[in-house]
């Protein structure tokens, strides 16, 4: 049976595939490329290009393959075109798990693993953040993903389709031997953004406040690598296969880096100098994002491999300093 990988062109989406084929899964993706790379996906992996809001055409896709369970990647995901533009987040990502749920219930579909997001919990009232800490969202992008998570609730309560929401911060780093990696257009994740001075397509990195109550005054975020939440995906499939029940957890590092410990690592990690430009603190950035993966750990028997900073960025650098441009050549 297979496994449906919504988002599968895109940055995690494809690392997910990438585990799947390794665990001897039948990975079947389907994504309207909006974001994702069809470069990203193998060639002997079924692919659609299709979006999942077509009701048609995910019903032909749950028709033509036997599928046993879905994993969610396909959604909008940048907070700061959701401030500008809610409703194609509520959209695309609302309407988009309501029409792949209704597949889901149509063709007897049981287990969905969803990819969430830390930003469902909107500014944190202690650190490190807990499941159990209040969700109080602060834009439209993390609204979507905890309505989401609600729509999943209630579905699992009516038609028994079991899910496992992981909800992580930032993600790094790319496949050990190269050949997949980020690529966003524009870029918008602060380890690409670093790497692209040393790749001369910017003179420096600025750093948006150095006056936050922090060790050195830059913002501290939790960092995971791409291959540790691609198996923690992996793990929750298992979870749900072995009749858990439907839950919610943190994906962390256990640690948290912050912007110049970030910087430092980058230039340890390529070797090259990377100049830094001081800028003004922007609006809404906490001084401090750190995840719990305490729950993770205990009923998914997952814990991230990859805690050590430098080790991250170089897998990205090796990525980047081979696809300068991304999938394009």
């Amino acid at each position: 049976m297979a496994v449906l990988v919504c988002g599968g062109a895109g940055y995690i989406g494809s690392h997910m595939v990438d585990e799947l084929l390794k665990k001897g899964e039948e990975p079947i993706v389907v994504d309207n490329l909006r974001t994702g790379h069809k470069k990203a996906v193998p060639a002997a992996v079924r692919f659609y290009q299709e979006d999942i809001r077509d009701s048609g055409a995910m019903d032909k896709i749950f028709t033509e393959n036997d599928i046993e369970a879905v994993i969610h990647f396909a959604a909008c995901s940048l907070v700061g075109e959701s401030m500008e533009k809610p409703l194609l987040y509520l959209n695309n990502n609302v309407y988009g798990m309501q029409v792949l749920l209704e597949t889901m219930v149509k063709h007897g579909v049981d287990k969905i693993v969803f990819s969430s997001s830390a930003a469902t919990y909107g500014e944190p009232q202690s650190i490190p953040i807990r499941e159990t800490d209040p969700t109080e969202p602060t834009n439209p992008y993390g609204e979507s993903k905890l309505i989401m998570e609600k729509m999943m609730k209630w579905v699992c309560l009516k038609h028994g389709v079991r899910y496992v929401s992981l909800r992580y911060f930032n993600v790094a780093g790319a496949s050990e031997d190269g050949h997949i990696g980020e690529d966003h257009k524009p870029e918008s994740h602060l380890v690409p953004i670093i790497l692209q001075v040393p790749l001369k397509k910017r003179e420096a990195i600025t750093i948006y406040g150095q006056d936050y109550p922090t060790e050195d005054g830059t913002c501290v975020r939790d960092y995971v690598h791409v291959a540790d939440l691609a198996d923690a995906h992996m793990k929750a499939i298992n979870y749900l296969r072995a009749g858990g029940n439907s839950d919610i957890f943190n994906l962390g590092s256990g640690n948290g880096f912050s912007v110049k410990e970030m910087i430092d690592a980058a230039r340890k990690a390529t070797g090259e100098d990377i100049p830094v430009i001081s800028g003004q603190r922007r609006s809404g950035d906490p001084a401090r994002l750190v995840a719990s993966s305490e729950k993770a750990e205990k009923v998914l028997k997952w814990k991230a491999k990859y805690t050590d900073m430098e080790s991250i960025i170089k897998t990205a650098w090796k990525w980047h300093k081979n696809h300068p441009n991304g999938f394009c050549k």
